[in-house]
């Protein structure tokens, strides 16, 4: 049987993903719902997926960005706590969770055609964590 000790801190990794992930989406709504009464006040037509507003990119892109990378990192991550060691995927889900909270620092909250050269922080910190998954299983796959 599984132990909740031995896993606490992969865990607790993952309920903060989960919060932060969640928090992404009431932004968008929170967005949305801004977006639609100033639009509402100017007397015009509010689409929310058509509308070129940068604040509505930028707020997709934070969400949406955390949703295509969810299924990697949390397969990686758990295979890792496993099969490797409960308390360095909890480091390294650490360091993606960080990196994670860092994007939308990072993208600000209006997005134009160009994205921010600075988003390469927190997107090349959550490969690296990524790769580490990777490098890990790969060890113990090999090595044992």
């Amino acid at each position: 049987m599984l132990s909740v000790e031995i896993f606490r801190y992969p865990l607790l990794v993952t309920i903060a993903y989960a919060v932060l992930y969640y928090l992404t989406t009431v932004n968008v709504a929170l967005v949305k719902g801004k977006l639609f009464r100033e639009y509402q006040a100017k007397g015009e037509k509010f689409d929310r997926y058509r509308t070129p507003d940068a604040r509505m990119l930028a707020a997709d892109r934070i969400q949406l960005n955390m949703l295509e990378q969810m299924p990697v990192f949390l397969v990686l991550f758990w295979l890792t706590a496993v099969f490797a060691s409960p308390l360095r995927a909890a480091g390294y889900g650490a360091a993606y969770l960080a990196s994670r909270i860092v994007y939308p620092l990072m993208m600000g909250t209006q997005l134009g055609r160009n994205i921010p050269k600075r988003i390469l922080f927190a997107t090349v910190t959550g490969y690296l964590v990524i790769a580490a998954f990777v490098i890990e299983l790969a060890l113990v796959t090999l090595l044992r």
